[in-house]
This record gives structure tokens, C-alpha cells and sequence, in this order.
């Protein structure tokens, strides 16, 4: 059982501290893996806050089929789903308040990704289609393996493998046009 399938269980057991350490180890991954769904820092913390909600009230039962970090953010996609759905028109945003929110996710990004070449890459990622990205941060930023990623996008585990190489590919073509150097490893 990995750390936070056993936080989980002692909080369903009543020790309100698991649920603290599922928050402090998740939320800010969280919040930038709905971000890619959303492209609203703000509302992705809403959703973030959603999700924990849903643990609280719902208390859904985690069954151990995924790694319980893969079935949190499969909680997460879907209620940024429903968001999405519910609320599948834009809203006018003023100029101010988008400087707001790029300035509050840049903000986000800087405490999350340190290394001066991750960042280039957020930009990169940044500039992909929903999929492509999504499942860049899944395997990339998160660790995600394969199979979790799949559980999480609700694909098989060659659509998983298809998706992650045509994104490598976009991925490493916009970098280049940026002028960074890929370095296989």
C-alpha cells in the first residue's frame, strides 16, 4: 500500500491528520495537472478543493487497482469534466484579471518547477494540445507509469503509448523551434 492509500485509510478510520498529509502531499500537483484542463489557475484550485471535498463527504472507496495517487487525480479529471461541461462557455475576462491569473500561476509554476530547464519546458507544454500535455505532466512531472496514466485518461495502455510518443515528438519540435538543444538521455 503506497503512502497515501495508507493516509486515506487511517483517515476513513477517523484520524483527520491522513486527510492533512493526502492535501500537503497532492494539492499542488493537483492543481497544476487540472490547470491543463481548465487553463485557469483559480478554478483549478477550486476543482483541487473539489476533489479533497469529495474525499471528505463521499469518502469513495479506493480499491488498490492504481496507485492511489493515479486514482486521486482520476477523481480530479473527472469533476474538471463536469466543470467543463457545466460551464462550456467562456466567460469574458478583463485584461487585468488574466495578468492576474498568469501572475498567480507563474507564481504557482516558480515554487513547483525550480530547474531553469523544466521551466523552458513548462512553456513548451504549455503551447500542446490538452492530450499531448496531459499526458506529458502524468509520466514526466507526476511519475506516472503507463498504466497509470491510462487509468487516469480512461485509455487503453497502447493509446497511452501512441499518445505519449506523437507528444514527444510535438514536444521536442517546439522546443527546438525555441532553440533548445534535446539531450537524449
Amino acid at each position: 500500500m503506497d503512502n497515501g492509500a495508507s493516509s486515506y485509510r487511517r483517515f476513513l478510520d477517523g484520524d483527520d491528520n491522513g486527510l492533512a498529509e493526502i492535501v500537503g502531499d497532492y494539492k499542488d500537483g493537483l492543481i497544476l495537472y487540472l490547470n491543463g484542463y481548465v487553463n485557469n489557475i483559480f478554478i483549478a484550485e477550486e476543482l483541487t478543493e473539489d476533489t479533497f471535498f469529495r474525499l471528505i463527504t463521499k469518502k469513495p472507496k479506493y480499491s488498490g487497482k492504481s496507485t492511489f495517487k493515479s486514482w486521486l487525480y482520476a477523481i480530479g479529471r473527472n469533476i474538471a469534466v463536469d466543470y467543463m461541461r457545466h460551464n462550456s462557455k467562456m466567460l469574458n475576462t478583463s485584461i487585468e484579471d488574466m495578468e492576474n491569473y498568469l501572475s498567480e500561476e507563474q507564481s504557482l509554476e516558480g515554487s513547483y518547477i525550480k530547474e531553469e530547464r523544466k521551466i523552458v519546458v513548462h512553456k513548451a507544454l504549455s503551447e500542446l494540445t490538452t492530450d499531448y500535455r496531459t499526458i506529458l505532466w502524468l509520466v514526466f512531472f507526476e511519475g506516472f507509469s503507463n498504466k497509470e496514466a491510462a487509468f487516469v485518461l480512461k485509455k487503453n495502455e497502447r493509446q497511452i503509448k501512441n499518445l505519449l510518443y506523437r507528444a514527444k515528438l510535438s514536444l521536442k519540435s517546439k522546443l527546438e523551434k525555441k532553440g533548445f538543444i534535446y539531450e537524449e538521455y
